[in-house]
């Protein structure tokens, strides 16, 4: 009789361990419904001579990056839900050589050396004009030719949650002054957070200005249009532009104009109204003087909801800027992960930055980056969902 009682304990056990082990199982398989990364082995190629891959970083929420050092380029985020599914919130594609043949050249990359315009594709530093190579009508943007988009970085991945990347950067290279050492580091937090930090030193004066150029869309991407998402923008000046978007040389506010987002405002509700600048930019593409914080540490630049999953963002950053764009130049010539196009408005950019132009503008915040000193600036990128 003990015996049979013994081995009826042991049966319960078993079959407790079982269903914990099943409820485990749906959980996890709940955590991770809905999208899927990029294939690793899409990643791996020769270009330039250097090897690239696909890098994969994670924290304990199921929270995941995909990160080619093609470009040091944010391939994908993985983010939950209201219903704890998985999407990927950033537009990009399933191979490496998707990535170097597509007509949108910026998808998920570290920008430089200079992120943004700069006019004429010259500037001045000590008396000496530089001249860089014009790639957008009579101006120099995001770099030049070959900006770091389309450079192979040296990448070492630290643990589960971080990847550095580094990358040195001739002197006049592209027409800038100086052998340029940069390291970019990007780090998935506990708290689902993309943080970016950049650093960079140099051997002669130039000019810096390091960004990402990730194309979001918080209802997943390939989802449909952006316009229905609510942005709010910690600024109370905006810098209008001319035709070939360069800064016309002072801030306006933004009270009483469309790019007023100090309130929680849907992208699209203002984006075709008859504005000189919104015609400029064929809609948003404009720089937003952010407002200074009150406080030490990163300053809230903004946050982004979407419409459809309730996904918020919000951005933090130690850049006195940020570049709005709304996808204006997005023209469905490409296939993205899981074979959508890139269609018109389907994908927004925030920018951290300095202000474009900036070594052609004195009154604007200094880029330039001397001998001895050190560029170091952290962005973060923080994902929740509206409750």
């Amino acid at each position: 009789m003990k015996q049979h009682k013994n081995k009826f304990i042991l049966l319960l056990s078993m079959a407790a361990v079982i269903a914990c082990n099943n409820a485990e199982k749906q959980t996890e398989e709940k955590q991770t419904a809905g999208a899927k990364l990029p294939s690793v082995e899409a990643y791996k190629q020769t270009i330039d001579g250097k090897a690239t891959s696909l890098y994969i970083l994670k924290n304990k929420n199921n929270m995941q990056a995909a990160i080619t050092n093609y470009g040091g380029r944010l391939v994908s985020l993985l983010v939950p839900d209201t219903d704890n599914n998985m999407v990927d919130v950033v537009v990009g594609f399933d191979s490496v050589q998707q990535f170097k043949a597509s007509t949108e050249p910026y998808f998920g990359a570290t920008i430089g050396r200079y992120g943004n315009r700069i006019a004429k594709g010259k500037f001045t530093l000590d008396g000496k004009e530089y001249t860089l190579f014009t790639n957008n009508g009579p101006n120099t943007l995001h770099g030049g030719k070959k900006g770091f988009q389309d450079v192979v970085w040296d990448a070492q991945q630290v643990g589960d949650s971080s990847l550095v990347l580094t990358y040195l950067s001739k002197d006049m290279e592209e027409g800038y002054p100086g052998n340029l050492s940069v390291k970019v580091t990007y780090t998935v937090t506990a708290n689902n957070e993309l943080k970016i930090d950049y650093e960079a030193t140099t051997d002669k004066k130039t000019v810096v200005n390091l960004t990402n150029h990730a194309f979001y869309n918080l209802n997943g991407q390939g989802s449909g249009t952006i316009n229905k998402h609510t942005l709010w923008i910690n600024a109370d000046l905006y810098t209008p532009v001319d035709s070939t978007l360069i800064p016309l040389g002072k801030n306006q506010f933004v009270a009483n104009t469309p790019f007023d987002f100090r309130t929680p405002t849907a992208i699209g509700l203002r984006v075709d109204a008859d504005d000189v600048q919104l015609k400029n930019g064929k809609g948003y593409d404009h720089n937003f003087e952010l407002n200074k914080p009150t406080g030490a540490g990163l300053n809230h630049a903004a946050t982004v909801t979407g419409d459809k999953t309730n996904i918020v963002m919000d951005v933090f950053t130690q850049e006195p800027g940020l570049q709005f764009y709304g996808g204006n130049f997005m023209q469905s010539k490409n296939t993205i992960k899981g074979g959508g196009k890139d269609d018109f408005r389907t994908a927004f950019c925030l920018e951290t930055q300095h202000f474009p132009d900036s070594p052609n503008q004195p009154s604007f915040p200094s880029t330039v980056l001397e001998p001895g000193q050190q560029y170091k600036t952290s962005s973060v990128y923080k994902f929740s969902v509206k409750k």
